[in-house]
């Protein structure tokens, strides 16, 4: 499965900034509040073309991960001038960093599309430090009694062309990961489908 995802993100990278602007009209208010919160040495999981780059404080250290080879591609062309900015070709699932590695980690509409996202949320857990920072904006499924079936009879036209979910249920996943749900806060920004997730990491 990481595979086949892995060839349909490498398919589109080119197009994908383009086929994204109408969505961006409303996300860059959520990005920026997303990335205000980045302190210290970061590390941003699925960073894709590099979208967030340009916007994260220059007192930073960042570090971003795809698994996509031509995202990765497009993202590094996006960090000149930007010494403090490393982006790598990994999977999210199996991280090549240490344990407690991270002061803050950031993920951005990423979730929907990790194959195994317990074992990706595991894996963020593990290198984020103890009394660390995770910031998520994720999109999820809609508990609204119409939406939330509507989106899974559509779910297989988005999952086909990217490789992306649209019903995941990421609040379930991050307990299967073994996060404290008291740890957790949850913000809606936009219906009960756009989340901004705050997680105090305890290991």
């Amino acid at each position: 499965m990481t595979k086949k995802i892995k060839k349909r993100y490498n398919r589109i990278a080119k197009f994908y900034d383009i086929l994204n602007k109408p969505m961006e009209m409303a996300a860059s208010g959520w990005r920026e509040k997303l990335l205000q919160e980045a302190k210290g040495k970061v590390l941003e999981v699925g960073i894709g073309t590099g979208k967030n780059i340009p916007h994260y404080p220059h007192n930073v250290e960042l570090t971003g991960i795809d698994f996509s080879p031509k995202m990765v591609e497009i993202a590094r062309k996006k960090t000149k001038n930007r010494e403090d900015v490393t982006i790598l070709e990994m999977d999210a699932e199996e991280m090549d960093f240490n344990d407690n590695s991270f002061d803050t980690v950031i993920t951005s509409c990423v979730f929907c599309s990790v194959p195994d996202p317990v074992q990706g949320l595991k894996e963020i857990k593990r290198v984020c430090k103890n009394g660390g920072k995770i910031v998520m904006l994720e999109h999820v499924r809609s508990h609204k009694k119409v939406v939330g079936p509507l989106m899974d009879a559509f779910n297989f036209i988005p999952l086909h062309i990217y490789g992306a979910n649209i019903n995941r249920e990421t609040y379930d996943n991050l307990l299967k990961a073994g996060f404290d749900p008291l740890q957790i806060e949850i913000e809606n920004v936009w219906l009960d489908i756009v989340k901004l997730i705050r997680i105090s990491n305890k290991v």
